[in-house]
């Protein structure tokens, strides 16, 4: 494979960045979880009132995964390896 998906890619632009700035492991995983977060999980508006039902369950399921890995990002933030 010589390319990646934009996806893949701000993923991977995100961990370089903050490892080419003497960053530490944890930090770069972190920062790599982030961009990951906003790639597969984006930050979406709350459901409506008139929303159907499947739609609400999607984005509350979006919301979830999304908090989960901003999550474990917090948590390596914090951590000094």
């Amino acid at each position: 494979m010589t390319e990646l998906s934009p996806s893949a890619q701000t993923v991977l632009d995100a961990a370089n960045m903050v490892f080419s700035q003497a960053g530490t492991t944890a930090q770069g995983i972190a920062a790599a979880l982030r961009a990951a977060a906003d790639q597969a999980a984006p930050e979406l508006p709350h459901s409506e009132l008139g929303d159907p039902e499947i739609l609400k369950g999607i984005w509350g399921e979006r919301r979830a995964c999304r908090a989960e890995l901003l999550a474990i990002a917090t948590e390596l933030e914090g951590f000094n390896d």
